[in-house]
């Protein structure tokens, strides 16, 4: 069956957009034929660089065919989910083209999740098949039972001659890779979100709207766009393939795999790949700019890093403006986008909850409580549309909808547009504002943490009678995670066995760095936890 068969999509609680106007231009329609205008005009021009591996575009689409074809003799067929965990470097991303050329759907799975939700994650996409890190996959042993659909586990160790992947890779028959018909509105990956109720959901994307923001970026030239662009966060989140490869690719350039975070590791592959561009967050740019080993000389071909995911510390836009002489350009955006729906430009200093202006391809509108619209400077619910006029009319499509989830798929995409849960208002000059998160999001320098994915934890302890999980402001990484805890009687629970419970259970920066025992929680009428109330305990 193939992925863009309405039934299946209407079985997994997905919608298939009724419009199908194709992109504005004439380059490729979907990420199988991402590589084919350079081939044709500059096939020996770097496409893409890792730790194990350099590859012009002639030899990266020689490299995808070839995991194609091992893709396709393992069995995989469209649309079996593909599931990753991998480092950023080249295995990642040939990865990825090689399963949009099949049809699959592709599933990143973050490398710092603890076991427990890696196997949530596999389980519940179904997938299949699962590139891995070989020193992660112990991680599946003995969780079989999680993961069901789960027939086939490749180690991938480039330094080792045993590796799976690459012992697959060199018998595989590129001659049999199929001819297969790409629907570019058909699910092609699933980004699974941190869990707002508990568990994650997986946000599905087609082809056609992970690659329509490198297709504007393209247009509008409103990205940056060196030669070298780098990037530093994990592919195994689906945001950063699409600003990334997707973007990069789409335009002839070279991807460069960085795998290192740290400011040192960061600054040597600015220097050594003359990087121009790279998405962070503010932490990196922070710990960049601030390190007494990084050298300006270091990073003199970095000209415009982008940042997002946190709102930005003003230590960070003082050294932004001090270092590369301009405003800082910070982007809001979401999994169910995917990625940024505005950017800013320069235009406005960088000030608390400032998101900037949306993307040529969409429409912010700010909804009430009873879903009408509001008018500038009104406080409400920020919603994602296509745009209704212009070039780009009616081209994007936000995400098909949650993995098997169709009620929540029904509310989130409800009237036409995305409900981001976030609160926030536009000002008269265009710009968005976010003034809070109705969804208790909170942001770690850069990464999502969901209040609710913790207390659950938490609740599975015999000791804990309540717990309440919030962010506590932090100059360096925007927020830290803080939790309120309430006792079982006799308990004699303490911080550091509370941490250890937690971090069995969940990835490390989602266990509280902060954390307050209380005798009795407060409480409201309905009996529900007031956690206005808990916040002067981290004062």
């Amino acid at each position: 069956m193939m992925a863009g068969d309405v039934g299946w999509h209407e079985a997994k609680g997905l919608s298939i957009a009724n419009s199908r106007p194709p992109f504005p231009g004439d380059g490729p329609q979907t990420i199988a034929a991402i590589l084919e205008p350079t081939l044709r005009t500059n096939p020996e021009a770097p496409a893409l660089v890792g730790r194990h591996g350099r590859y012009t575009y002639r030899e990266l689409d020689a490299a995808v065919t070839r995991a194609a074809a091992a893709l396709h003799g393992l069995g995989l067929r469209a649309p079996d989910r593909l599931a990753a965990c991998l480092p950023n470097d080249v295995d990642i991303v040939i990865a990825f083209l090689a399963s949009q050329r099949l049809g699959l759907v592709w599933v990143g799975v973050n490398r710092p999740l603890a076991a427990a939700e890696k196997a949530y994650i596999l389980g519940d996409c179904g997938a299949r098949a699962y590139l891995v890190a070989a020193d992660l996959a112990h991680e599946i042993e003995g969780r079989r039972e999680e993961t069901p659909d789960l027939e086939i586990v490749l180690r991938v160790d480039p330094d080792s001659p045993g590796c799976e992947w690459r012992q697959t890779l060199e018998t595989a028959d590129e001659a049999s890779v199929p001819e297969i018909e790409i629907d570019p509105f058909a699910a092609s990956a699933i980004a699974y979100t941190s869990g707002t109720t508990g568990f994650p959901k997986g946000a599905v994307h087609s082809q056609h709207n992970l690659l329509l923001p490198g297709v504007v970026a393209a247009i509008r030239k409103n990205r940056p766009s060196p030669d070298q662009h780098g990037v530093v966060l994990p592919m195994t989140i689906l945001n950063l393939i699409v600003l990334g490869p997707m973007c990069v690719l789409y335009e002839g350039r070279c991807v460069v795999a960085m795998d290192r975070i740290d400011a040192v590791g960061v600054a040597e592959w600015v220097r050594e790949e003359q990087i121009g561009a790279f998405d962070g967050v503010p932490t990196i740019i922070h710990d960049l700019l601030t390190h007494p080993e990084v050298t300006k000389e270091d990073l003199t071909s970095l000209k415009e890093p982008s940042m997002g995911g946190a709102d930005c510390p003003p230590e960070v836009v003082r050294l932004f403006r001090e270092r590369f002489g301009g405003e800082v350009i910070i982007g809001y955006g979401m999994t169910e986008a995917p990625t940024a729906v505005t950017w800013t430009d320069g235009s406005v200093p960088a000030g608390p909850g400032l998101c900037g202006r949306p993307i040529p391809q969409v429409e912010i509108e700010i909804l009430d409580d009873d879903g009408e619209v509001l008018p500038t400077g009104e406080l409400g619910e920020i919603c994602v549309r296509p745009i209704r006029d212009g070039e780009f009319a009616g081209v994007y499509t936000p995400m098909l909808g949650y993995w098997g989830k169709p009620e929540a798929s029904a509310e989130a995409l409800a009237g036409g547009r995305y409900h981001t849960g976030d609160i926030g208002f536009i000002e008269a000059d265009g710009n968005l504002y976010i003034r809070g998160r109705r969804n208790e999001l909170i942001l770690r320098g850069g990464a999502n943490v969901y209040p609710a994915e913790i207390e659950r934890v938490l609740g599975l302890h015999p000791e804990i009678e309540a717990a309440a999980v919030l962010g506590v402001p932090d100059e360096r990484l925007g927020e830290r995670v803080a939790a309120v805890v309430q006792r079982s009687a006799g308990s004699s629970l303490d911080e550091a066995a509370l941490k250890t419970h937690v971090g069995a259970e969940l990835a490390r920066y989602k266990v509280p760095e902060f954390v307050r025992f209380v005798d009795e929680m407060p409480r409201n009428a309905m009996n529900k936890i007031v956690k206005p109330k808990l916040k002067p305990l981290f004062d």
